[in-house]
């Protein structure tokens, strides 16, 4: 997927654009969803109180973990435990190693669950089958993990595979995206715009140079030229801006704290009049 590279006016602050690749999403998920007071209110919390680099433990050591093995792609469930714990609502993804454990886990989380291949020789998930939608049951969840398995071995004949991540499905909602990528002039940007095919055909995204403050946050979300869709356009229910700029705050907060991170990208993220989650998440590291 190919996304933009800003430049920055030093004039008026504000944000344009040139192609440039940053990184590449996943598919989306569906069925219902309904964003836990408790995670919404430490999102909000924190984004009022703010973060000091102390805060991100997790962070560090999955970071660390990572690089000492010579790693620079986290996997799906390390970058979800990553931004969870840095106050960034995500889809619960834990990791299977065997079929046996995904049918105990998707019953942990409760059908129906998605299931994504971890390895780190693959990137592109979907291309190669590893993304398997939908699972209603334990027999569909084992046979979809061999079929995963089956496709990570195709595909890359000799790689390993680490299991597949588990995660239940949840509604759609108004696609948003949101990413980060660390500019060699200007240090850690973030981005913003409609997720989907949108951002890939509209080019239709915001950008802001780290660190962002609340007035940041608030004006990337309003400047797309798309954000009729988001204050619910033509009888669809509005988005929640405030969860929004508060994602997007977290973020900045999370850039400054990790510069060892290279490239994030949160695609897509379903926004809903109440609250918001991320469904994907991809973290690259210098």
């Amino acid at each position: 997927m190919a996304y933009l590279r800003p430049f920055i006016d030093p004039e008026i602050g504000r944000s344009y654009a040139d192609p440039a690749p940053l990184g590449s999403g996943f598919p989306q998920a569906t069925n219902n969803f309904s964003m836990p007071n408790d995670a919404r209110s430490r999102l909000i919390w924190r984004s009022f109180l703010g973060i000091s680099a102390e805060d991100y433990r997790m962070s560090h050591a999955i970071i660390e973990a990572a690089k000492s093995e010579g790693r620079s792609l986290l996997s799906e469930v390390e970058a979800k435990a990553i931004l969870a714990d840095a106050g960034v609502p995500v889809t619960t993804t834990k990791l299977a190693t065997n079929a046996d454990e995904a049918v105990s886990l998707a019953g942990e989380l409760g059908y129906p669950v998605a299931l994504k291949v971890i390895s780190h020789t693959i990137t592109h998930k979907s291309d190669i089958g590893g993304v398997e939608l939908g699972l209603a049951d334990a027999d569909t969840v084992r046979a979809a993990f061999d079929r995963i398995a089956a496709a990570a071995h195709a595909a890359e004949p000799g790689s390993h595979m680490d299991g597949v991540s588990v995660q239940p499905m949840v509604a759609t909602g108004t696609e948003v995206i949101m990413g980060m990528t660390q500019d060699a002039q200007f240090g850690p940007v973030l981005m913003f715009g409609l997720g989907g095919v949108l951002v890939e055909v509209l080019k239709d995204v915001a950008f802001r140079v780290v660190p962002l403050e609340q007035r940041d946050a608030r004006q990337m979300v309003r400047e797309i030229q798309g954000f009729a869709v988001l204050e619910g356009y033509r009888g669809a229910a509005p988005a929640d801006l405030a969860a929004l700029e508060s994602i997007l705050l977290q973020l900045s907060q999370f850039a400054e704290a990790n510069p060892e991170v290279s490239e994030l990208d949160l695609n897509p993220i379903f926004a809903y009049e109440d609250g918001a989650v991320a469904v994907d998440a991809r973290i690259v590291l210098t």
